[in-house]
């Protein structure tokens, strides 16, 4: 197809998911806060086909001596455990969201089987002898202002730091200068600091990490005092709990195109459609081959997931993190199908895995 940037190659893959033993799931690396190619992340699950996810923490060149996470924007579920919350909508990465939506924003499946889009809400408070407060993430790379957040073994071991820098609106702001963390392991507090820490996290136990007033919070702990945390992801106005979720924003909604998508700015881009009642997933990635790297904008892909039968539309990273493999019947391991736009596969924090059980 051509689109206003030039010539365009579209790649799809369409799932039926009423057929049985198929199935749909988040790909990772096994922590949030880590990045693997696609191909390498299919082929570790088994999957017959998958696309790339999120927009991630790509860089911190904005925090010098801080490192980048590598860690997704959205809120995450795989196997129907929340992974993480959603980070502040002023510190996402990725292209301006269309008016209305925000970071928590989700492409999912339920435990009914179909696909759906929908937010993702973190509902989670620390209790301890002398207060009671709400959490602002769950292994999230950056955190509210004021805010204490939680980090669970599923976060990995790169620096916790991160989630105290820049603001609510403004990612480039600096690092907070006051911070604390307290690491709870069976109920107590077993460990403060002054400033995040790094490292892996024991399972059964959690860190919080406290900036501005959830630092002051914080530091009203001592080792051995009792804490409670409460974390749970809560699906908005819907009683269908997720199986699988990825982060993103819709571009389609009934078959129309959100108002306020960008019509001018071309690139190769990664999205997903719903059809048929969600019994139906499209994922779709655009080619980064030299001939076609000037890709589609934001509406045009909405168009495009029109065009081919989607109601809803979701768009997932893209540039040079756009990827689509599909694993060939009786083949050992995919084949990415585009050519990303970078030469080679992009390390990615997570994908959308298709799972096919015989």
């Amino acid at each position: 197809m051509t689109g206003v940037g030039g010539p365009a190659r579209v790649h799809l893959v369409s799932v039926d998911l009423r057929a049985p033993g198929v199935g749909v799931d988040l790909l990772t690396p096994g922590t949030v806060a880590a990045r693997a190619p696609l191909s390498a992340l299919a082929d570790a699950r088994g999957a017959v086909a998958g696309v790339n996810g999120d927009f991630f923490n790509i860089t911190e060149t904005q925090h010098p001596g801080v490192e980048a996470t590598g860690a997704p924007v959205g809120p995450a579920i795989a196997a129907r455990r929340g992974l993480k919350s959603a980070v502040p909508t002023g510190q996402r990465f990725g292209p301006a969201l269309p008016p209305g939506t925000d970071t928590r924003e989700v492409l999912g499946v339920g435990v009914d089987g179909r696909a759906r889009l929908g937010r993702l809400t973190l509902d989670g408070t620390v209790s301890t002898p002398d207060a009671l407060f709400p959490l602002g993430g769950l292994n999230a790379y950056a955190l509210p202002v004021g805010s204490v957040g939680a980090f669970t073994a599923d976060w990995g071991a790169v620096s916790r730091v991160r989630a105290t820098c820049g603001t609510d609106t403004d990612r480039a702001a600096p690092c907070s200068t006051e911070t604390y963390e307290v690491t709870v392991r069976d109920g107590r507090v077993v460990a403060v600091a002054d400033t995040p820490g790094r490292g892996p996290i024991a399972e059964g136990s959690e860190v919080l990490v406290g900036r501005e007033a959830g630092a002051r919070s914080l530091r009203a702990l001592e080792v051995g005092d009792r804490v409670g945390i409460r974390h749970r992801l809560v699906a908005e106005g819907s009683r269908v709990p997720y199986v699988f979720a990825v982060g993103g924003y819709p571009v389609l909604r009934a078959g129309e195109p959100l108002p306020g998508l960008d019509s001018r700015t071309s690139a190769v881009r990664t999205a997903a459609g719903l059809a048929d009642g969600g019994r139906r997933l499209l994922l779709m990635a655009l080619d980064g081959g030299p001939e076609f790297r000037t890709g589609l904008t934001i509406a045009e892909v909405a168009t495009v997931l029109d065009q081919v039968g989607a109601v809803d539309g979701f768009s997932l990273d893209g540039g040079g993190s756009s990827t689509l493999a599909t694993r060939d019947r009786d083949a050992p391991s995919v084949t990415v199908r585009n050519h990303p736009a970078g030469g080679t596969e992009r390390p990615v924090p997570n994908g959308v895995g298709i799972f096919a059980r015989r």
